[in-house]
Formats: structure tokens, sequence, C-alpha cells
């Protein structure tokens, strides 16, 4: 890919009055290159910064929002707020980094031995 001062100086190179040939062996670029660039740097495309985010059902600000007021809230209770499914909700929060709650102490079950163990052993 080319950057844009290296196609602004192919365009003025052969503005000069340079042949296509001469444009060719000195860029490298057949006439039909040349003039797509042309084109594109007389309507400023090179200068446009192009942001686009789509619209979502959920909006991240509200979301944060909604789980500060309410940091226990279920994604059911979530999903229904914002008119999305549980899984959009879980996923929005997963971008955001924004973790269910977690038990903080593993539950471990007591382990009882059958009584054929306790014979064989």
């Amino acid at each position: 890919m080319y950057s844009k001062d290296y196609k602004q100086q192919a365009v003025a190179y052969k503005d000069k009055g340079h042949t296509f040939n001469e444009l060719k062996e000195a860029f490298g670029i057949p006439p039909e290159t040349y003039y797509i660039w042309k084109e594109k740097l007389e309507s400023g495309y090179y200068d446009l910064k192009i942001v686009r985010e789509r619209k979502r059902k959920i909006d991240k600000n509200e979301l944060k929002k909604a789980i500060e007021e309410k940091p226990d809230a279920y994604l059911r209770e979530l999903a229904e707020r914002f008119g999305c499914t549980e899984t959009a909700v879980f996923y929005a929060l997963e971008k955001l980094k924004i973790t269910r709650k977690k038990s903080l102490l593993p539950i471990t079950k007591k382990m009882r031995r059958s009584v054929r163990s306790i014979k064989q052993g």
C-alpha cells in the first residue's frame, strides 16, 4: 500500500508533463492507477477519517449505569431492561470486562467412604 505522499508525488510528476512511460519507470504505476489516485486526491478522499460505530441495542454507557445502580441484577433482568436476549447482555458485559459475582471460597464436598472401600482396604 502506498502512502499519501507517494501518491501526491506520482500525480504531480505526471501533471508536470511527463509521459505515462516515464511515470511507469519512475513510480511503477500504470495509467489507470494514476487516474484513480488523481481523482481521489482532488476529491479529498485521503483526508477523510471515517470512524464507524454500529448502532447497538445495548448502549455501553447505559449498561454500566445499570450495573452500578443494581450490581446484583440477573442477566434476565438486564435483558428485559434493554429489550434483548440474556446472551446479548452476557457478551456486552464481556466486552466491557465486567464479570458476574463469583464465590470467594470454593465449596468442597466431604467425601464419604463407602462401606465396601473400608472393608477392602
